[in-house]
């Protein structure tokens, strides 16, 4: 039923081997009925030929299925062959990679624990990090302050000694000054004042460790100035006093004393030697100190302390205590065979209290001439002196001393075209810096040695002509202007005062002498002082000696 009319396909071969039903009937009762029913048989042997002819067709087609269906089973067979094959060997090298990775594994456990312990003790040290950071920054904080310690105290150590050195220097040094007779110069850098601010720079500045240096920024290069002393600008009067009073109270014992302010115009140097009310100069404080002085001495001394006052103004001299300002005055000889200078006329007064050293003060700055220039509102046009005479006797031995103190404000330098001077104004600061020219010229003159000295170029150097001449202890006082602006000025005011700190005046002599009737001048004990120089310079000497071997 699922085959075809000839019946099911997979029976063809069957049918062939075992004829069908008609095929039999045929066969059996052909013979018999060949004869009898002749046309039936032609008739029916058509279909069975061409049953026939199918079945060999069937059976052909059949052969060449099976002989398909044979080859297809090898084929069948030789895939199946080479694909297992293939997977064999495919296994096989899986295997092989399989033991390789196991083999692998094997060796990359160890390193695996390894690098697992090290991890785990990185993470701890990670976690330990901070406090071992506090620990070791406490240590070192710790290291390194002691360090700075021991550094510190050594530095301290060697801060005193060079100290203790410097000290020693300076003191070496002003001794040997004493003893050659050089003037000391100090210099004093005024502070800026209001309305300055917009033109003050930083170009002055101190050594911290020496107070002799001074620094000066000029054009970019800085300049060096040595100098005995150098005061900032908020150095106090009395700070400036203290360093000079030593030699204000020499002229107590017999000794010519000249303390002379030097500068342009405006930097500060009748404030240095006058001051104010309040807050007084060297000038008024220098008087103080001499009374303070010879009162301590009174028991035994009985001093005379007169004070003149005396200006130049234009090269004449003014008297400016006396009540005829137009008296000319002259500078004239001693006739007491002293050799020192006076001048005759000038109007002396004998002070007795601070009382009257005001009054004499308020008369010598009423008298004196000032004037407003571009430079300074209260500008002196004139160099000023203040004469003290200190004058001594000895009750119980009849000594008898006499000292003089020169306290000098010089008028200051200054240019014409900054100054603005017209007039009569012009003709002052034409005189002034005639007299300041002529002072340069006396201090190069007496630096290099020459055998004449100008003296009597200026009325200002003839009447200084004692003080710079070998017969006194000579103090300058050098001002400077801490503008820009004033630049030049300020450096040909320390060039000069380097100039006049080399000079070298000889040994200040004392003017003492004994109350006899034979002997009326004084005398010049120069054994005394020779063996006095000689014993100090051995003192010093043995000190300087000591100290550098307690230091080496």
């Amino acid at each position: 039923a699922e085959g075809s009319a000839y019946g099911p396909v997979h029976h063809w071969g069957q049918a062939s081997r075992h004829p069908g039903p008609l095929y039999q009937a045929v066969s059996e009762e052909g013979p018999k009925n060949c004869q009898t029913v002749p046309s039936v048989t032609a008739h029916q042997a058509v279909p069975e030929i061409q049953i026939l002819v199918y079945e060999g067709e069937m059976e052909r087609a059949q052969g060449q299925l099976e002989a398909e269906m044979q080859n297809l089973e090898e084929e069948k067979n030789r895939v199946i062959e080479e694909a297992f094959i293939r997977a064999e060997s495919e296994m096989k090298a899986v295997h092989e990679n399989l033991a390789g990775v196991r083999m692998n594994l094997l060796t990359l456990q160890p390193a695996l624990r390894t690098l697992t312990c090290d991890y785990n003790c990185l993470k701890r040290q990670v976690q330990d990090f901070p406090f071992m950071l506090d620990k070791a920054m406490t240590e070192a904080k710790q290291e390194i302050c002691q360090v700075i310690g021991e550094v510190s105290s050594a530095n301290q150590e060697l801060l005193r000694k060079y100290k203790r050195e410097m000290n020693l220097r300076k003191k070496c040094h002003n001794e040997l000054v004493r003893l050659k007779g050089n003037i000391r110069v100090f210099c004093r850098v005024r502070p800026v004042c209001r309305g300055e601010h917009d033109s003050a720079e930083n170009m002055v500045s101190f050594d911290p460790d020496d107070d002799a240096l001074l620094y000066l920024s000029n054009k970019g290069k800085l300049m060096t100035f040595e100098l005995d002393k150098v005061f900032h600008p908020q150095a106090t009067q009395e700070g400036v006093f203290q360093e000079v009073q030593s030699l204000v109270t020499s002229c107590i014992d017999g000794f010519n004393v000249c303390i002379f302010a030097y500068g342009q115009t405006g930097s500060g140097k009748t404030y240095t030697m006058e001051g104010v009310a309040k807050d007084p100069g060297i000038n008024q404080r220098a008087l103080r100190l001499l009374f303070s002085e010879v009162t301590e001495k009174a028991p035994d001394w009985d001093f005379k302390i007169t004070v003149s006052m005396v200006e130049i103004y234009n090269e004449t001299l003014r008297n400016l205590l006396g009540d005829n300002q137009g008296e000319k005055l002259d500078i004239k000889m001693n006739p007491d065979g002293s050799g020192q200078l006076y001048v005759p006329g000038l109007t002396e007064f004998t002070v007795q209290s601070p009382e009257d050293i005001n009054r004499v003060f308020e008369l010598g700055h009423m008298n004196r001439a000032t004037a407003c220039t571009n430079l300074n509102e209260h500008s002196s046009r004139s160099h000023a002196l203040l004469i003290i005479t200190v004058a001594g006797v000895n009750f119980s031995t009849g000594h008898r001393t006499q000292g003089k103190l020169n306290l000098v404000d010089l008028a200051g330098s200054e240019r014409i075209a900054k100054s603005g001077a017209e007039g009569s104004r012009l003709r002052e600061a034409q005189c002034i810096n005639k007299s300041l020219s002529a002072l340069g010229d006396v201090i190069n003159a007496l630096r290099s040695r020459h055998s004449h000295v100008p003296f009597r170029n200026s009325r200002l150097t003839y009447l200084l002509s004692d003080s710079l001449s070998g017969d006194s202890k000579t103090l300058m006082m050098v001002q400077v202007s801490p503008l820009v602006c004033n630049m030049s000025e300020s450096v040909c005011s320390l060039k000069f005062a380097q100039r006049v700190r080399t000079i070298e005046l000889g040994n200040a002599t004392r003017r003492q002498w004994e109350n006899s009737s034979t002997t009326s001048s004084p005398t010049h004990d120069s054994v005394e002082v020779t063996c006095t120089h000689t014993h100090t310079l051995e003192r010093v000497r043995d000190a300087l000696t000591n100290e550098i071997s307690h230091v080496c």
